[in-house]
């Protein structure tokens, strides 16, 4: 799934899904919550026994008759045949996939989820979490739970968990990194300075040629010139939403940064759209483009062996922190089938399936033991994409994640478009936050 679309959390979404917690979603493992009288009751069958949830859960066994839907994007769908394949002969449960947007899903359960029409395992971005957790919507990831934290970088855990539970089972990381083309800068600059010096040389602002380009004006992209010297969104890794540090005294210093590259890119904020970006860096118009894995294989394409991959610049000796998504598998609370579903979530997740995940669409593995495969270190572009990502932040899940982007986006564009001093700005965009999450905000 392209980051693009995984962004529309940028438009506030209606939080449908908890006036509908009433229709049948249910806080525990152990209840279906279907809106029919006349379905049964997974109670039995969901809870594994202890000795098998300490372990991993090798004992737990699927349903009797439990056949599995499953929610996929369109363009992952090749993965998915495989693997529900693959599912089918070792456990004998079928598994019938259906195409839906990962974007679309904790919506598209909150309505069809009591209706007996949702999925039983479905897939989204992390920061749609919270409204499925505060739904009810998804069941916790409590027989795997431990076995998933301890095979996972740490922010693939935090991303799919809530509220101190984990909740997913992690099969994709998503961040960005630095493209560069070869032919205009031989190595990739290390810090911000040295992306500023060679900037210099490269710019020609009449011809729109330029040593760098980022949607700068985009708060997702522009993340790590908050958080790579201490600033941050919410507290508490993301849960505290009355914590807000984006205009503390890390983020001011390292916007400061931010600030300065105007200088060798002398371009409006919003003429900087991934469309003419792409163009730009294809053609050999702009040396550096900070980007996201989405965009590997086009790029792959346009310059071939010109095309260079790194993690984001420094900011000194403090390593560029950026923002992350993290794309799980979730087991619906309406599934008559959970211990099915649970099985499927994690066959689908584990190594050998992050290994066919990047080999299939060039995802970027969540798994550890998948990170460090010949198949992912001897590639330089997915592994330069698994450094940055393991010095990434996840989005806040909360649902007052959306009460972020507007506030802050503006904040940067009136930095970068008008010069505004960089505190003042911030200290803005703090209170309008907070304002926003607190229901104060001005109409």
């Amino acid at each position: 799934m392209k980051l693009n679309k995984s962004l529309s959390m940028i438009s506030a979404l209606s939080l449908m899904a908890v006036s509908l917690a009433a229709c049948g979603g249910n806080n525990g493992n152990n209840a279906s919550p279907s809106a029919s009288s006349e379905s049964p009751s997974p109670s039995a069958s969901a809870s594994a026994p202890a000795s098998s949830a300490a372990s991993g859960s090798d004992e737990l066994k699927p349903e009797d008759g439990a056949k599995l839907l499953v929610w996929e994007s369109k363009d992952e769908r090749a993965f998915t045949d495989e693997i529900a394949a693959e599912f089918t002969e070792k456990y004998g449960v079928p598994v019938e996939i259906a195409e839906v947007a990962p974007t679309d899903q904790v919506t598209r359960l909150s309505t069809d989820g009591p209706s007996d029409l949702g999925a039983d395992v479905v897939i989204f971005p992390h920061d749609h979490l919270g409204r499925a957790v505060t739904g009810n919507l998804v069941l916790e990831n409590d027989v795997f739970g431990e076995a998933t934290k301890s095979e996972n970088a740490e922010s693939a855990i935090t991303g799919v968990s809530y509220d101190g539970k984990i909740y997913g089972y992690p099969r994709a990381a998503e961040t960005y990194a630095l493209y560069y083309n070869k032919s205009l800068v031989k190595e990739a600059p290390k810090t911000w300075d040295d992306v500023i010096a060679v900037s210099k040389t490269l710019l020609d602002a009449k011809k729109n040629k330029f040593g760098i380009e980022w949607e700068v004006g985009n708060f997702y992209f522009s993340y790590p010139f908050i958080a790579s010297t201490g600033g941050y969104l919410y507290g508490n890794n993301g849960t505290n939403k009355d914590d807000i540090g984006i205009n503390n005294d890390g983020a001011v210093q390292s916007m400061t940064v931010f600030k300065s590259l105007k200088e060798v890119l002398p371009v409006k904020a919003a003429d900087i759209t991934p469309d003419i970006k792409r163009g730009q860096f294809t053609a050999g118009d702009i040396a550096m483009d900070m980007n996201g894995p989405w965009e590997l294989a086009g790029y792959k394409e346009a310059l071939g062996d010109n095309l260079g991959v790194a993690p984001i610049p420094s900011f000194g000796d403090k390593p560029a922190v950026s923002f992350s998504g993290v794309k799980a598998w979730y087991v619906s609370s309406y599934s008559k089938y959970p211990n099915a579903a649970k099985l499927f979530a994690r066959f689908a997740s584990s190594k050998d399936a992050q290994l066919k995940l990047n080999k299939l669409v060039g995802s970027v593995p969540t798994n550890t033991e998948a990170q460090n495969d010949p198949q992912i270190k001897d590639d330089p572009a997915i592994s330069a994409f698994v450094a940055q990502f393991n010095n990434s932040q996840p989005m806040p899940s909360i649902p007052e994640m959306n009460n972020a982007w507007s506030p802050a986006g503006a904040a940067l564009t009136e930095i970068w478009d008008n010069g505004k001093d960089p505190k003042a700005a911030l200290d803005a965009a703090a209170q309008q936050i907070k304002d926003l999450n607190n229901g104060t905000a001005k109409q």
